[in-house]
């Protein structure tokens, strides 16, 4: 089959390469433009960019696929099936259209819930138990498409977005390879989303990181979770910001104290601070301008300035 591939992140390389091992023909891999990165501001490639490189893949880097041009140019590549991985832009109907078969998509969490942007993040946030990766046919709609595909995986209570994340990646990436020649050979029915039981994530922003330690302890530490690598939960201590990297919850620990008071630390050394139900231990510290660290060696280091507020 003549497939054409559109991704841009790093998880998105690994059905990229997936599809490549597996030998389909690749017409064209259509990735977001080179943006600036770093200090410098440097024009650095999507990840997906530069894997479809280095295998001799051909690149296409439109600005936006609302283009005609664009669009004439996709259509020109005759390809039979697309295949969509965190592109990072909605295909309108005009482009839907372009390949026979459509274009298959890959989402990790276990369709009808969290669609939307943050998957992985919501399955964090919500305390599921369980997740997994699907694989759908697009149509207009919000990962709304009918479903081909799916594997369900446990959802461990210590799990971070970025590495589960790659790993729901890596899964989806050999589910649709034994799903891509099942659909087109017409032995696989696509199957309607139960769409009453949706639930759609939000596209997340800096601010969205900012700890309220008035919430209970167990929603800030899945917090933590579910916004690492990006876009981070952060606080700040004496004026200074600080970014929390791993905590523990102390569910039983309670006090009339305002939250986000240091009230302490564990046997292990670890800042206790209390929230607005239970207590939050910090495993893991990163203060700005500075190396991460270990809870209790950043305590250590406050020299005995152990009374105060985080967030003030």
């Amino acid at each position: 089959m003549r497939l054409i591939f559109l991704g841009s992140p790093a998880f998105a390389v690994h059905p990229l390469v997936a599809l490549v091992d597996a030998g389909y023909t690749i017409v064209a891999v259509v990735t977001q433009p080179d943006r600036p990165a770093g200090r410098g501001g440097r024009l650095s490639p999507p990840p997906v960019k530069e894997a479809a490189v280095a295998r001799g893949l051909p690149v296409l880097q439109p600005t936006t696929l609302r283009d005609p041009a664009v669009v004439a140019q996709l259509a020109a590549l005759n390809p039979e099936v697309g295949v969509v991985t965190a592109y990072g832009e909605l295909l309108r109907k005009n482009v839907l259209a372009l390949p026979p078969l459509g274009y298959l998509n890959l989402h990790p969490s276990l369709l009808p819930l969290h669609r939307g942007p943050t998957p992985v993040a919501g399955a964090i946030l919500a305390g599921d138990q369980e997740t997994g990766v699907s694989v759908m046919r697009l149509d207009p709609g919000m990962d709304s498409g009918p479903l081909l595909a799916q594997v369900v995986v446990p959802l461990p209570p210590t799990a971070q977005a970025g590495p589960l994340t790659d790993a729901l990646f890596r899964l989806g990436a050999q589910l649709l390879v034994e799903v891509l020649p099942r659909y087109a050979a017409g032995a696989l029915e696509p199957q309607p989303q139960a769409h009453s039981q949706a639930t759609v994530t939000p596209l997340l922003k800096k601010a969205d990181g900012q700890i309220a330690w008035a919430l209970p302890a167990l929603v800030i530490e899945r917090m933590i979770r579910a916004y690492d690598p990006w876009p981070g939960a952060t606080t700040t201590w004496q004026g200074q910001g600080l970014r929390i990297n791993a905590a523990t919850v102390h569910a039983a620990w309670s006090g009339a104290v305002a939250p986000g008071t240091l009230v302490g630390r564990t046997e292990a050394g670890a800042p206790l601070v209390a929230t607005g139900s239970g207590a939050l231990a910090l495993r893991e510290v990163h203060p700005a301008g500075r190396r991460p660290m270990n809870g209790a060696a950043w305590l250590a280091g406050l020299q005995g300035a152990v009374h105060g507020c985080f967030g003030v």
